[in-house]
């Protein structure tokens, strides 16, 4: 979600943008946007911010360079629209999945399933993990958005242990930040193995047999950890504000 070895690419001094001789087909349609984004995503995901150039990203998709530019300023725009679609496609599915959260195991299972059907279906966590660790020396604006998107999902994970907490099917002296944060580890790091070594770490089992021994650290000592969760708490606000949150940020 390693970033460093690329293969050789363009340089990544992007030139002006210029107008387009011709307009490209579908232009001024979502449609001719959106294919153009998600081919970059690809190229993003494959060799990073730096190794991937207008260039490269026109050659893959077969158009001309300009054809890119009517659509977008320059590569950080292209990238910044890719980021935000991506981002907020992810955690729409995330708090669609879970919410209401009635359930506070199954919901933290429920997330790990659709990280796992994401990484495995499209590119689109590569994509974010690529990033998200090149831009810590390279982008310190994109860095920073990732730290605020890296915060809102352990916010959110964190109001699902509290519900828990409340409902009494989760261990009251664990506090939920850092559960959010071991649940946070264990998703970047079986989604870090897999992307490289796929033929070795089966990924869905990684990341669920991570969740079980979560789940049973937050659930060891309880009496009865299937009991009670008739009636909305606190956490349960919280966690649907968050999920408010998620969703109203993602798309600003």
């Amino acid at each position: 979600m390693s970033t460093r070895a690329r293969p050789a690419a363009s340089p990544s001094a992007e030139p002006a943008a210029s107008q387009p001789a011709a307009a490209p087909a579908g232009r001024g349609t979502g449609t001719a946007r959106k294919e153009l984004m998600a081919i970059a995503i690809d190229c993003f995901a494959r060799y990073g911010y730096q190794g991937t150039s207008m260039d490269r990203i026109a050659h893959a998709a077969g158009v001309t360079k300009g054809a890119l530019y009517y659509h977008f300023r320059d590569k950080e725009e292209l990238l910044a629209e890719a980021v935000k679609d991506r981002i907020a496609e992810f955690e729409e599915r995330v708090v669609g999945g879970v919410s209401p959260v009635t359930d506070p195991a199954a919901a933290l299972h429920e997330i790990a399933r659709v990280c796992v059907h994401i990484a495995i279906k499209n590119n689109l966590r590569r994509f974010i993990l690529t990033l998200m660790v090149e831009a810590l020396d390279t982008n310190p604006q994109l860095s920073e958005s990732f730290r605020r998107i890296m915060r809102r999902f352990r916010g959110y994970l964190a109001g699902i242990v509290r519900i828990g907490q409340e409902q009494g099917v989760f261990r009251p002296d664990v506090e939920a930040v850092r559960a959010a944060e071991l649940f946070t580890s264990a998703v970047i790091g079986a989604e870090l193995q897999h992307y490289q070594d796929p033929e070795r770490i089966d990924l869905g089992l990684v990341m669920h047999s991570a969740i079980d021994q979560l789940v049973t650290w937050l659930t060891a000592g309880i009496d009865d950890p299937g009991r009670a969760r008739e009636r909305p708490t606190a956490a349960h606000a919280a966690t649907k504000r968050g999920g408010r949150r998620i969703r109203k940020e993602s798309a600003s």
